[in-house]
């Protein structure tokens, strides 16, 4: 089947058509022309307005399959990642049991030749992510994960976190973790500030962030290895980061798009759907962010996805579970985000940056390449409601409003998932 872009923006860097606008021809999997003629196809796709750039890679997705798969389960989870513009997503380790031998490997990989959206595993650092006791990161490096994290956990247990940069070590591997200090944070809901206050609600202090941030790059800096810091969210954070960098430390890092979007403000009405992990924090540290982004200093926007059941959402705040669904509405973090920050720098966040962090081949769009594709219309207005979630779960603040921003075809692995008419 021959399927034709029709004055598609193409921004790739490295590519020969960075920044042109091209009729793009992609037929049996491949991008066959690449042109300003219409080229004869099956079914063409008018694109004018649209960015067509390399597949958008997710760097620390959560599915719950195995064990939880009321949750996502690996079907839904590709079908909201093509609805939401993704080929590639690394898979956070805390399912049931924990990505921690060969066969949980096995499994999320093993659907991987018939799948548009590629799985690449993260596996866990420690057994059950408890932080107690390392898994065998050789043997699962062997087995195809690409990177070792505890996920949504931290890694508290300082020799631990030492012994993990070591071992990396001897396959060039990245270690990522979300710096947290679980003792400040112990029973806490949101940002620790006048809104939490205000709440009578526990705060969560954004110093939980940096010192155990602080730690690990001492640990990096002592040790070796490489460090990716997973979700950040307070200034003082990209503070760190990018002191750090300045000293030639091998430290990478990534923020949620709705994190440098959204302030703890939001949680006046006690919405559920806004308690995430790390919490919201102030403005100061959203325009802190932006300006990591704009920089450099953060190289990867990851979408924070995190889908929930209704029974651990639908609950008084207090005891509600953290985190919120952001595939489908990832694009619409970036249109807000292109208000302030090039469309060039969002891109390669989403693009080219998260798979060298992990150290993935790099799709590129040029004639005679596998086509690893997103077509994307910042101009699309749509709606996130039980019509066209993908979702297995349904705790997203946009549930219901209007979003400007929609993925409108995706194309990987020889197939499409095209989303307009």
């Amino acid at each position: 089947m021959k399927i034709l872009l029709q004055s598609a923006k193409i921004l790739a860097a490295g590519s020969p058509f960075h920044k042109k606008v091209k009729n793009v021809l992609i037929h049996n999997g491949r991008i066959a022309e690449v042109g300003d003629k219409n080229f004869s196809a099956d079914k063409t796709i008018p694109a004018k307005g649209m960015i067509l750039s390399a597949g958008w890679f997710d760097l620390g997705t959560y599915v719950g399959d195995p064990g939880h798969e009321q949750e996502e389960d690996l079907a839904s989870l590709a079908r909201a990642a093509e609805a939401g513009g993704f080929t590639g997503l690394a898979t956070l380790p805390n399912t049931s049991p924990s990505v921690q031998t060969k066969n949980e490997v096995s499994y999320l990989r093993s659907g991987n030749p018939a799948r548009l959206v590629q799985v690449y595993p993260l596996a866990s650092v420690t057994r059950n992510n408890k932080g107690e006791e390392l898994t065998e990161m050789i043997d699962l490096r062997e087995a195809g994960a690409v990177g070792f994290s505890d996920g949504l956990k931290t890694i508290w247990h300082t020799d631990i976190f030492l012994k993990a940069l070591q071992y990396t070590q001897k396959f060039n591997g990245v270690l990522v973790d979300h710096p947290e200090d679980t003792w400040l944070n112990m029973f806490g809901q949101m940002h620790e500030g006048v809104n939490s206050t205000m709440l009578g609600l526990k705060g969560m202090p954004a110093i939980a962030e940096s010192l155990a941030l602080s730690r690990n790059l001492d640990l990096l800096r002592y040790a070796g290895g490489r460090l990716h810091a997973a979700r950040l969210s307070t200034a003082k954070s990209i503070d760190l980061i990018r002191a750090a960098k300045k000293k030639g430390l091998p430290v990478t890092c990534d923020v949620t798009g709705y994190q440098a979007l959204l302030d703890d403000s939001l949680l006046a009405d006690f919405d559920t759907n806004y308690k995430v992990n790390p919490p919201l924090r102030e403005k100061s540290d959203n325009t802190a962010l932006i300006k990591g982004i704009a920089d450099g200093t953060i190289e990867v926007i990851s979408s924070g996805h995190l889908p929930q059941d209704a029974e651990s959402k639908s609950l008084e705040f207090d005891q509600a579970d953290f985190g919120m669904i952001n595939l489908q509405t990832f694009a619409s973090n970036l249109v807000s985000l292109s208000e302030q920050l090039d469309w060039e720098v969002l891109v390669e966040c989403v693009t080219t940056a998260p798979r060298r962090v992990l150290g993935l081949s790099q799709p590129s769009v040029e004639v005679g390449a596998d086509a690893d594709l997103t077509l994307f219309d910042p101009n699309a207005v749509w709606t996130l409601d039980a019509a066209t979630n993908w979702s297995k779960s349904v705790n997203s603040p946009w549930w219901g409003k209007p979003v400007k921003g929609r993925v409108a075809a995706v194309f990987n692995n020889g197939r499409q998932s095209i989303h307009v008419e």
